[in-house]
């Protein structure tokens, strides 16, 4: 009972701070008033302007705005960030395993930067941090930082926008549930480091200086049902010792630098994905991956039964028909069945440079090498220990 009394005095506490009008309202000692047993700070609405950084340090706390009307502006111009979440001691001794927070929430209110702040949202040693409804834009760092928040960190619907490196930056982390956001122009939506167990399901991302997802050094991993579309750089990139990650059921669409490009990934599964108006390389893999399958993919450009949508050239890249196929780059153990290339400025497939155990069966090749009338619909390049048969148009 009295455990009970104690939290109900400390959540009655936030509540009554947050009922003062927001000009009256100070967000860090609100966060400093919080007991070691954590608490609720609901911040109302209105325009806060910061010069240093928000710094929470207290586990089991709920930091809540009334939406985008609640709006943290981050006028430090020496590349800090606005809110950083981290143990008191972990500053002091960064090997310090103990100090580490348990159970931050985030929710319901709007950061914002400019190209002198730094990183948006950093949060450090945090187990179990959730994540849900913020806005995070226009910061001169990354948008939301996670490192070393191993246990289960979710981020699920915030709208990320306009930083200048990445929407978000994930590392050391471990079971990531990154779902249903919004990114847009960032200079890559999501980085993914030294991770496992990511799961991304569900996000629109769109409109990136860069790349879409890069994922390094990260296994058992799954990127699933997501809208790209129109990377200036690669949708997708599995690199650095990647390994075992499904990348399923995405619409890859509109790149101009590549769909999903596998520098260095084994083991992975590229299936039911969808690449339409991909100008360089819909699906690339690299001398340092193999043991892949390929299967269930549609590879197009923008025929809609009798006439493409876009013409065959325009004033931009982006205005133009295109479509790409698969590069096999000195790679081996790959297995590409049951995919569909159509309208292609390239060959369905391009092997090359000593690829070989290849299996390469039962794909549906209609309309391809556009940009090269006298190319074969499989450039097989001398693959050896290979099978290459039963394809259609191929």
């Amino acid at each position: 009972m009295m455990t009970r009394l104690v939290c109900a005095f400390a959540l009655s506490t936030a509540f009554l701070a947050a009922a003062q009008p927001a000009t009256q309202f100070n967000i860090q000692a609100a966060i400093n008033a919080l007991p070691p047993t954590g608490g609720v700070v609901q911040i109302p609405a209105g325009t806060y302007e910061i010069t240093t950084p928000l710094l929470l340090g207290t586990g089991d706390v709920r930091l809540e705005g009334t939406g985008s009307a609640t709006h943290i502006i981050n006028r430090n111009t020496s590349g800090q960030p606005a809110l950083i979440v981290r143990h008191p001691e972990l500053a002091k001794n960064p090997r310090d395993r103990k100090a580490r927070l348990w159970r931050v929430t985030l929710a319901n209110f709007r950061v914002s930067g400019s190209k002198e702040s730094g990183d948006g949202i950093r949060a450090e040693g945090i187990d179990e941090i959730y994540l849900h409804g913020v806005a995070v834009d226009h910061h001169g760092g990354n948008g939301i930082v996670l490192k070393d928040c191993y246990e289960d960190p979710r981020l699920v619907g915030n709208i990320i926008t306009y930083n200048a490196a990445a929407g978000v930056l994930l590392e050391i982390c471990h079971d990531i549930v990154v779902s249903a956001n919004q990114f847009e122009e960032n200079q890559d939506a999501l980085r993914c480091h030294d991770s496992f167990n990511l799961c991304m399901t569900g996000n629109n991302v769109d409109d990136h200086l860069r790349h879409g997802v890069v994922i390094e050094n990260t296994y058992g991993s799954i990127v699933t049902g997501n809208m790209i579309e129109e990377c200036n750089g690669t949708a997708i990139i599995l690199d650095r010792d990647c390994y075992g990650i499904t990348v399923s059921g995405n619409t890859i669409a509109h790149h101009l630098g590549g769909g999903v490009h596998l520098p260095d990934a084994w083991g992975c599964a590229i299936t039911g994905n969808t690449f339409p108006l991909v100008h360089a390389d819909s699906i690339r893999v690299g001398p340092a991956s193999g043991r892949l399958t390929i299967s269930g993919n549609n590879f197009s450009n923008s025929f809609i039964g009798g006439k493409d949508k876009r013409p065959p050239t325009g004033k931009t890249p982006m205005q133009t028909d295109a479509g790409t196929g698969i590069t096999l780059d000195g790679t081996s153990d790959i297995a590409i069945t049951g995919n569909t290339f159509g309208g292609l400025t390239t060959p369905a497939i391009t092997v090359k440079n000593g690829s070989q155990r290849l299996l390469i069966t039962n794909n549906v090749i209609t309309d391809v090498n556009r940009g090269a009338p006298g190319a074969k619909p499989i450039e097989a390049g001398g693959a050896k220990d290979s099978i290459i048969k039963d394809n259609i148009g191929g």
